[in-house]
């Protein structure tokens, strides 16, 4: 025989009990940061999305070679003298 076995505290409250309950401050302050967190996790979903659409968008046109200002690639040992 399987019996089961439903929680009915809520539907047992009146409507006043339902608004005495309150959150803790650590049970508010665990909503918060798992809030931020699946926020933060939006964000990077959103920014893996729109690299995997078009990933040639976030690439610089020049390499680092591009921005020496005169120095030859080989010759950092004698810039920094």
């Amino acid at each position: 025989m399987c019996s089961v076995h439903y929680n009915h505290s809520l539907t047992a409250m009146s409507g006043s009990d339902i608004m005495a309950y309150s959150l803790s401050l650590e049970q508010k302050t665990a909503f918060a940061f798992v809030g931020m967190l699946l926020v933060f996790l939006g964000l990077l979903i959103v920014r893996c999305f729109r690299i995997l659409l078009d990933p040639y968008s976030s690439m610089p046109s020049s390499s680092w070679g591009d921005r020496l200002e005169g120095l030859e690639k080989g010759t950092f040992e004698n810039a920094l003298t």
